[in-house]
């Protein structure tokens, strides 16, 4: 999934992402480093399920955005890219243009695939820091055919294929059975 580019200061990343031969890279900054984050057309798939359905269930309620994976964010200091997120029309009107949107999303999704030790390791410490910024995680592992949910201040919930995933706070209401992302 993630493969480490080199350790800078978040100032030095910043600098480092507006490099024109840096322009057609999506990077991430996570524990320090410099993370490229490749793409790949399954993972990108389920992606765009989860996406196609908030942005349904947003779109008709007026709630908010759903950005995919080129739209970043700055997460307790780091700057993540999650593969899906929704950030809520209350607690910012309108996204950036340009950049990382300074405003954490108020759900990320990330499709760990293929899933390795160092995906998982740099996973852990994007969970404690959206859970830190107050942000609702759904972590997809699609070899396991399950989903884990985090949420600030609740244990996790651990979905199998049988299951739906939910939408809590602002997506109250949201649901997607989690076979459509593994048919």
């Amino acid at each position: 999934m993630l493969s480490p580019v080199k350790a800078l200061s978040v100032e030095a990343f910043d600098q480092f992402v507006q490099l024109p031969e840096n322009a057609e890279t999506l990077y991430e900054y996570i524990g320090g480093e410099v993370v490229e984050v490749p793409s790949n057309p399954f993972a990108s798939k389920i992606s765009i399920i989860i996406a196609s359905a908030l942005f349904q269930f947003v779109a008709e309620r007026q709630l908010g955005h759903i950005t995919g994976e080129a739209g970043g964010y700055i997460v307790s200091g780091e700057r993540y890219a999650p593969d899906v997120a929704f950030l809520s029309k209350a607690r910012q009107e309108s996204l950036a243009t340009e950049g990382y949107n300074p405003t954490p999303p108020d759900l990320a999704v990330e499709v760990d695939f293929p899933s390795t030790y160092q995906s998982q390791r740099q996973l852990r410490i994007k969970i404690a820091n959206y859970l830190a910024a107050g942000t609702e995680v759904w972590l997809i592992p699609p070899e396991a055919r399950q989903a884990e949910v985090y949420a600030p201040n609740t244990p996790v919930r651990r979905l199998a294929e049988s299951d739906t995933l939910e939408g809590r706070g602002t997506l109250a209401g949201f649901s997607l059975p989690m076979k459509r992302l593994f048919a």
